[in-house]
């Protein structure tokens, strides 16, 4: 289990903006911002945090997978993420090589983070 997860991004603002939009189809937004750093999850409960800092060291890729409530918001959260500009790693597809019911889709964010979305209960039709 994560209390919260932090990021470094070289531009706070442009990343602010990609997170607004595509945490949004899965029901997270911004709960705090204290200028260099923003907190995001559920009001009272800011779990992921992006901050900027002047002296920040060479970026590193982090993986960060956000729980959706279903498939249609998987898919939410792809189309928001292509609109802001991130790249496509994986589209989203089930993952039966994870485990039975996995969905997820995979983007690299703004600063180059492989950054999922993924629901746990998909089954099949047919």
């Amino acid at each position: 289990m994560i209390d919260h997860l932090g990021i470094n991004c070289a531009d706070l603002e442009a990343s602010t903006t990609f997170y607004d939009s595509v945490l949004a189809p899965l029901g997270y937004g911004r709960v705090m911002d204290v200028g260099v750093a923003c907190g995001y999850g559920v009001e009272g409960d800011p779990a992921f945090w992006l901050s900027s800092y002047a002296d920040m060291p060479p970026q590193r890729e982090v993986h960060v997978a956000f729980k959706a409530a279903d498939v249609a918001a998987v898919h939410a959260f792809h189309e928001a993420a292509v609109a802001a500009g991130a790249e496509v790693l994986h589209a989203p597809r089930p993952w039966p090589e994870y485990h039975p019911g996995y969905y997820g889709v995979f983007v690299r964010d703004l600063d180059g983070n492989n950054i999922e979305a993924v629901t746990h209960g998909y089954v099949a039709e047919g």
